[in-house]
């Protein structure tokens, strides 16, 4: 098992994962690192797919409190190369993501 991690800010969908082969996400942690209750969106697109809400989007405006975590391990998700995990936020800088996968 492996992770990654990155920082999610607001406006545009943000890259939190890429699959660089066939991998299987595990879970995903949403810990809000701001002074205030933010939200967040979560997207999971196919290699060369525009992000937008419409056809992408799979968490929208999820309400998290300042210093704590959403955790996302119910479902599990399968990516092929170059499909992507992308969020943003409503607060600049304001998520830690953090990304559990298994190569495949």
């Amino acid at each position: 098992m492996a992770i990654t991690n990155s920082l999610i800010t607001t406006g545009a969908a943000a890259n939190v994962y890429v699959s660089s082969g066939n991998s299987a996400i595990t879970a995903i942690y949403l810990c809000n690192i701001d002074s205030t209750a933010r939200t967040f969106d979560l997207y999971a697109a196919p290699s060369g797919t525009i992000v937008t809400p419409v056809s992408t989007r799979i968490y929208s405006a999820v309400n998290v409190q300042a210093g704590d975590t959403y955790v996302i391990d119910n479902e599990k998700l399968i990516l092929s190369s170059g499909d992507m995990l992308k969020a943003n936020t409503s607060g600049t800088n304001s998520f830690s993501v953090t990304v559990s996968y298994i190569g495949i």
